[in-house]
């Protein structure tokens, strides 16, 4: 298991090529809310979301020898986006496999930053299948989306900072899709603060995580479905899941409509051009389940990206 000292280290390595996100407040979504909220503005980070954390991390800790074979990973996109990037400022090639059903924005995004992009089947078995193909040939480091210490230690630098700057909180909302982000937000807010609470969000139609904790070990869903594409894996890692399973105190699950509707009042209220997977955990600290908690005054929420396409409207 990893530690806080492995964010921090993770931090120093990364600091001269991540942003210091900032953190926003909202008195109309903490009246909402019934305590103060205070949102970590991933969508602002370099490539528009909190993945850049963690492929960064990875890239930079690579050896010259691996690193010219260059990186391979797969991706509904921002993953990708973030390794393209991470490749191209460290100069080595990147290969991405996305699913044909991705975001064409956030296509075009990798392909902008110089990455190669590989099509597969939709689900999460399809792309693991093309990048172990891929792998074979040309030797490249898998750097995974979420199940890798690395990655891991990278995402939790952005909880470290939201702490180093609320030091108050008393709980953190993390979305989950593989479940990094939460491992990381976990270990630098569990390190940082013991008596911090962590809770996860997912949809109600990729709820891996949510239905794990309640069958007391890792399922596998045999699909997933929801706006929130980001969050679309069919299982949480095996690396993430002692820290879902153990330390995630309740991983909360929000419908389509309340996603559609956190992401509308994010954007006409805050002024903040969330994408869905980023609503979720809004769309969670609003419901009437997490309302009814006790002791949570201040709550941190990460707003994990800003990747949308424009010419949908999401209602």
């Amino acid at each position: 298991m990893l530690t806080i000292a492995d964010v921090r280290e993770a931090a120093d390595r990364i600091r001269p090529v991540v942003h210091r996100t900032p953190v926003f407040t909202s008195e109309t979504l903490d009246r909402m809310a019934g305590r103060s909220l205070f949102f970590k503005c991933e969508l602002f980070q370099k490539t528009g979301s909190f993945k850049y954390r963690g492929a960064s991390n990875a890239v930079r800790k690579l050896d010259d020898a691996a690193a010219a074979k260059g990186v391979v990973t797969h991706s509904s996109g921002n993953h990708g986006q973030a390794l393209a990037l991470a490749a191209k400022v460290r100069g080595i090639p990147a290969t991405i496999v996305m699913p044909a059903s991705a975001s064409p924005v956030k296509k075009a995004a990798i392909l902008g930053y110089g990455a190669s992009v590989v099509e597969s089947g939709p689900s999460l078995t399809d792309r693991e299948e093309k990048v172990a193909e891929l792998r074979a040939k040309s030797g490249a480091a898998m750097i995974p989306p979420f199940d890798h210490p690395d990655v891991i230690a990278g995402q939790g630098t952005a909880a470290l900072e939201l702490l180093e700057d609320v030091p108050t909180l008393d709980a953190v909302v993390a979305p989950i899709g593989g479940g990094g982000l939460i491992s990381g937000f976990t270990l630098a807010a569990k390190g940082f603060n013991p008596n911090c609470r962590v809770f996860g969000a997912e949809p109600t139609g990729a709820s891996a995580a949510a239905q794990s904790k309640t069958a007391g070990d890792r399922v596998k869903l045999d699909s997933t479905t929801s706006i929130a594409d980001g969050l679309l894996a069919n299982y949480v890692g095996q690396l993430t899941w002692p820290y879902i399973r153990d330390q995630v105190e309740t991983v909360f699950t929000v419908t389509e409509e309340q996603i559609v509707a956190a992401m509308r009042l994010v954007w006409e209220r805050m002024k903040l051009l969330i994408e869905p997977s980023a609503a979720v955990g809004v769309a969670v600290v609003l419901s009437e389940p997490f309302r009814a908690l006790t002791g949570l005054s201040n709550v941190g929420i990460v707003l994990c990206g800003g990747n949308v396409a424009l010419d949908k409207l999401y209602w």
